[in-house]
């Protein structure tokens, strides 16, 4: 009896390899995989090598630099990670790897994925949405911070308030800042400051840390609390890359302490400088103002006519009235005399044979003549009423813009340089008569005048 066998393919090392490689891509999805690092390298184009182990066996790892440059973390030999990776194989060497696509520390997968959890919760109530965020007040004279009495964040809030802004008075709400009791401990004492109503505004700050040392502030019942306060809060928890649920629920968030108080507060030189802005923008104001009524005052002084001359114009006008009067009178009576005679003449060759009695015609032409003053006196009445009426209309005018020069005055006077000094203010000069603006512009030593209300004085520098 003989055995036979088919005989096994023959394949060369590299299509092994290939056969496995795609084997792995295709029956090994990501996965998770949970170790320890060692034989770290960063390459100098910014792709991690290294290997991941346990107790009982290691794989190499590799984690190409896109990836690599948006850990908020440093890897480095002897840290425990959690990495999600594909399983892969290197062809030339036949070694297999596993590429990481994210790295975590060990014992943050279980937190991460709660935060993510309880933020797409309260994001979904809108307890995020800008708004119903606050806005900070846009002066702070007393400032509230909620941290712990030891802790490095406090002495940077302090330390950047002074350097920046020491007129603000600063009240610290002690609380924990860490552990289970610290979420119940930072509500407490941002309810005394909501209660005391002593602070403008609140910063909720504590130095960095990991994810555990920072989870007192990713408590749901905090952030609820926070929402529901009146006072305007600023978040400043761990470093920039840090986030925590307090930082989107608070009304500002800022990516340090220090950044915290440094929002919250305006320098010294930022409000000497908006005041002197203020005061220029008043200046120019009031010159502005003082221009254009003098502007207004010209216009109306141009427009305004004496009574005197606007009586002669209407003279003037009366005169030529009579004058047209006249001439209309003289022609209407020159036209009425022409159609008499045409009339008379026009009887004559109708009745050549007849005695007219001429006396008649002539009484007639007669009464015509004398009723024409008659017929006149009805016009002259009219112009002694225009007349009248006239001199009437050229008094209330004259009254009219007698008042309207006075309430001119009057609004000129209210912009007179004078009239403000009267109220308190004062104008310095130096020995050149230029107008002293800032302090910059004096020295020690120095003599100026002041230009008060009511007097002048004399005075020296003696202190820049």
């Amino acid at each position: 009896m003989s055995n036979s066998s088919t005989p096994a393919e023959m394949m060369t090392v590299a299509q092994l390899n290939r056969a496995v490689s795609r084997l792995l891509n295709e029956h090994m999805s990501q996965i998770w995989v949970k170790g320890e690092i060692s034989n770290f390298v960063q390459a100098a184009s910014g792709h991690c090598y290294f290997t991941l182990k346990d107790d009982d066996a290691q794989v190499k790892a590799v984690m190409f630099r896109a990836k690599a440059a948006g850990l908020n973390f440093r890897l480095q030999n002897g840290l425990a990670v959690e990495v999600l990776a594909t399983v892969t194989m290197y062809e030339p060497r036949g070694d297999y790897q596993i590429q990481v696509e994210q790295v975590r520390q060990s014992g943050q997968g279980n937190l991460h994925e709660t935060f993510l959890r309880i933020k797409d919760k309260l994001s979904k109530e809108g307890l995020f949405d800008s708004k119903r965020k606050k806005r900070l007040p846009s002066f702070v004279q007393t400032i509230g911070i909620v941290t712990s009495l030891g802790a490095a964040a406090l002495h940077d809030v302090l330390t950047a308030l002074k350097r920046r802004a020491p007129y603000i008075k600063v009240i610290v709400y002690p609380s924990l800042v860490q552990g289970k009791e610290a979420p119940q401990a930072l509500m407490k004492a941002l309810e005394q400051a909501e209660l005391r109503h002593e602070v403008d505004a609140v910063l909720l700050v504590r130095g960095g840390g990991s994810i555990e040392d920072l989870w007192a502030f990713n408590d749901e019942t905090l952030a609820r609390f926070m929402a529901s306060l009146s006072l305007p809060i600023i978040s400043g928890v761990g470093h920039e890359t840090d986030f925590t649920i307090a930082d989107f629920v608070a009304d500002v968030r800022a990516p340090t302490p220090t950044a915290a108080a440094e929002i919250v507060s305006s320098s010294k030189e930022e409000w000497i400088n908006t005041i002197q802005q203020s005061m220029q923008r008043l200046s120019q104001g009031i010159v502005h103002h003082m221009q254009m009524a003098t502007m207004r005052l010209d216009r109306a002084s141009n427009q305004l006519i004496s009574p005197t001359q606007r009586l002669q114009q209407y003279g003037q006008k009366r005169d030529y009235l009579v004058k047209s009067l006249n001439q209309a009178m003289q022609k209407t009576w020159q036209d009425k005399k022409y159609l008499l005679n045409h009339e008379i003449r026009a009887l004559q060759q109708l009745l050549p044979n007849t005695r007219i009695q001429m006396q008649e015609v002539t009484n007639l032409t007669h009464r015509l003549r004398t009723s024409a003053p008659k017929q006149l006196q009805p016009l002259h009445q009219n112009l002694v009423q225009f007349n009248n009426k006239l001199q009437k209309l050229g008094s209330q005018l004259l009254v009219s813009k007698q008042s309207q020069l006075s309430a001119k005055v009057e609004t000129l006077q209210a912009y007179n340089p004078k009239a403000i000094l009267k109220r308190g203010y004062s104008i310095t000069y130096n020995m050149q008569s230029d107008i002293i603006k800032q302090s910059q512009q004096v020295v020690t030593g120095e003599k100026l005048r002041i230009e008060l209300g009511n007097g002048k004085l004399n005075v020296m520098v003696l202190d820049e």
